[in-house]
């Protein structure tokens, strides 16, 4: 019983680390959680595979492009077994001409302690949307 606590406390640790590397702004220390072949989906329907293209689709963000961003979690849920995490959270943007916050999730996919997958997800005013023929070409829902 030590052994799943023990893992559920290790995986606990690298989600939370995983998002104060964000909130302190640390491009090199998020990096390091990414395994080389990592995939990163984006909420608006952008995915990045390798490490080299997940750093580009953070570096605006990391530079200032979008403001002061930091993430507040709200709830997580973990399944030990198969390494996976779900992270609810509340964003704020702390800038003077854009500030506010909005609410989303990311769903994170760890092996070996690093970072396979993460997909994010947020609410919006306007939904994304996207025709079936468009989502199946990029490998989003399953022909039928």
């Amino acid at each position: 019983m030590a052994d799943r606590s023990d893992a559920r406390a290790a995986l606990e640790h690298l989600v939370i680390d995983f998002t104060e590397a964000f909130n302190r702004e640390d491009i090199d220390e998020v990096m390091s959680y990414f395994a080389d072949d990592a995939l990163y989906d984006e909420f608006n329907d952008v995915r990045h595979v390798g490490k080299d293209a997940i750093r580009a689709a953070f570096e605006p963000q990391f530079a200032g492009a979008y403001g002061r961003l930091r993430f507040h979690t709200e709830d997580m849920f973990l399944d030990v077994e198969v390494g996976k995490a779900m992270i609810r959270w509340v964003l704020t943007l702390e800038e003077d001409a854009r500030q506010g916050a909005y609410r989303g999730l990311d769903i994170l996919h760890f092996e070996n302690g690093k970072l396979t997958e993460k997909h994010t997800y947020c609410k919006a005013k306007i939904p994304l949307i996207r025709n079936k023929k468009s989502l199946v070409e990029k490998g989003g829902w399953p022909v039928s």
